[in-house]
């Protein structure tokens, strides 16, 4: 049996190992020797302060030896604070990177406030050296004799490094180019000329200056496609005619009302003119018992009176009556 000496010993040793094993994993020991053999000075204690401040210390230190292998004079203090900031360091070192081989001037300072605006830096270096084309969806447009005309332009575009940070977007510059080709195409006096001469839009839409407050410089605007869509004037006037026989049929349908309202109120009228006939009919026997009362009528006056009407009844119904020919009132007579 080994004795409490050889236990304490023991007892030591595994402390010591360990001491050792928390120590290593908390010092970046192998990270610190990948710089010193690379040639990039790192304290322990800087490595030691990065995982107190809670900074991965490999995210810094593997950028830090890129940079300084590519020439670029960068500091671990920059790019701790850098992620501090929320950026993305090793993106900000590769762009410095690729900048520095194109012959592109752009800082750190710079760089770290393209990233830390939310544009991605590396993209954007790498769209200086070679250009992107940005395609705009179908732009429709009428020309002047109201033929629709459906455009897809390629717009080239370049980044620009000192307006990264406060430029527009690709958005802005395929707004602006739609309305760069709505106006070329509304200005043409026939369809037609579009369609000879297509590159007539791109010239007029590049001399507008639409890359003016935007991230990007513009190259070049070629029209993709042209197609012809709708005949819009003749829709325009179709619609406008049936807009104009709708509104003269409600006006003849108000007229007609307003006609049918008047022979109403004209029979309206007659009734009224008929009721106050018979009302003053309805006198005439009152007048006639007045006038015997009085003395001013008398009874052979009364016969002789309805002896004429008799008469003129009479008349009245021979003249009404069917027209009997010479023959029959030859007949008639023997």
């Amino acid at each position: 049996m080994l004795g409490t000496g050889s236990l304490a010993f023991l007892l030591v040793v595994m402390l010591c190992i360990v001491f050792l094993v928390v120590l290593l994993s908390f010092i970046p020991v192998g990270l610190w020797i990948s710089a010193l053999a690379a040639g990039v000075r790192v304290g322990i204690v800087t490595l030691i302060g990065m995982r107190l401040r809670r900074v991965p210390p490999a995210l810094i230190v593997n950028p830090l030896i890129k940079a300084d292998k590519a020439g670029i004079d960068i500091t671990v203090d920059q790019l701790e604070a850098h992620y501090l900031a929320g950026g993305n360091v090793d993106r900000v070192v590769d762009a410095l990177i690729a900048a520095e081989r194109a012959n592109i001037p752009l800082q750190f300072e710079r760089a770290a406030a393209i990233d830390l605006a939310g544009r991605n830096v590396l993209e954007a270096v790498q769209m200086s050296v070679n250009p992107k084309v940005i395609e705009t969806p179908v732009i429709s447009a009428v020309a002047k004799d109201g033929i629709e005309l459906k455009t897809v332009a390629r717009v080239t575009v370049r980044a620009n490094i000192d307006r990264l940070v406060g430029g527009a977007g690709e958005e802005t510059i395929i707004a602006r180019v739609g309305e760069g080709v709505v106006t070329s195409c509304g200005s043409t006096s026939s369809h037609k000329q579009v369609l000879e001469n297509p590159d007539n839009i791109s010239k007029t839409v590049l001399s507008k200056g639409l890359d003016a407050g935007t991230a990007f410089e513009i190259l070049s605007i070629d029209i993709a496609d042209v197609d012809i869509g709708r005949n819009i004037g003749a829709q325009l006037q179709t619609d406008q005619a049936e807009a104009d026989k709708n509104i003269a049929q409600a006006k003849a349908e108000e007229r007609r009302a307003m006609a049918v309202a008047q022979e109403q109120e004209m029979k309206a009228r007659v009734q009224e003119m008929r009721a106050k006939v018979v009302e003053a009919e309805s006198e005439v026997p009152r007048a006639m018992a007045e006038a015997f009362r009085s003395g001013r009528l008398g009874v052979m006056d009364y016969y002789n009176m309805q002896n004429i009407l008799a008469d003129t009844k009479m008349r009245e119904s021979i003249s009404s009556g069917p027209q009997q020919n010479p023959m029959n009132r030859k007949q008639d007579t023997e």
